[in-house]
């Protein structure tokens, strides 16, 4: 015999569960593990179902994303550090779940990929958040808006000047948006 869902269960079906990809795929961007990546899932979901009949029902991802960036925030408060660690073992860990990839994969992928993040990593925090939260988070942008609490036209704005730094950072570096090398002929 099932019991009747409660009014918090069926609020966290409808606006949490649908969401559930987004917060995987910013945990693994936030934490670069995929163990802390689901632990921190796990307690940003179990603070969202405490807190669902607060919750207006207005722009979820939003709502949890919030809680997710606390909840992330508190985690590294309470984090120590790993100085009592043998390095030579922790190394040895992370190489047995390398992938191994083709000759492509080996050689552009790497230096585009840290292209990339070097020009995200150059970008002033105002930018860095808007690429955040709508290209890696896929929030729209009134809801990213909402979130830092700025106008929409804000996010836009700065959404499209971060992306142009960015573009400009890859052609400075010698490689296109594809991820090619350029080859220095445009013919």
């Amino acid at each position: 015999m099932t019991r009747p869902a409660t009014d918090a269960q069926v609020a966290f079906e409808q606006y949490v569960t649908p969401e559930l990809e987004v917060l995987y795929r910013t945990a693994r961007s936030l934490t670069r593990n995929q163990a802390d990546a689901e632990d921190l899932v796990q307690d940003t979901l179990l603070r969202a179902f405490r807190a669902i009949e607060r919750f207006d029902g207005r722009y979820p991802r939003a709502w949890l994303m919030t809680i997710m960036r606390n909840a992330n925030i508190n985690r590294a408060r309470k984090k120590t550090p790993d100085l009592l660690d043998d390095p030579d073992l922790t190394f040895e860990r992370s190489t047995e779940f390398a992938e191994h990839d083709g000759p492509e994969e080996t050689v552009v992928e790497p230096v585009f990929d840290s292209a990339v993040a070097a020009a995200f990593d150059s970008l002033s925090p105002d930018f860095r958040e808007v690429v955040e939260l709508v290209d890696l988070n896929g929030l729209a942008y009134q809801e990213a808006a909402d979130l830092i609490d700025v106008p929409v036209g804000t996010v836009m704005s700065r959404l499209h000047r971060a992306r142009k730094r960015i573009r400009d950072h890859i052609g400075e570096q010698g490689l296109e948006s594809s991820g090619a090398f350029r080859t220095g002929d445009p013919s």
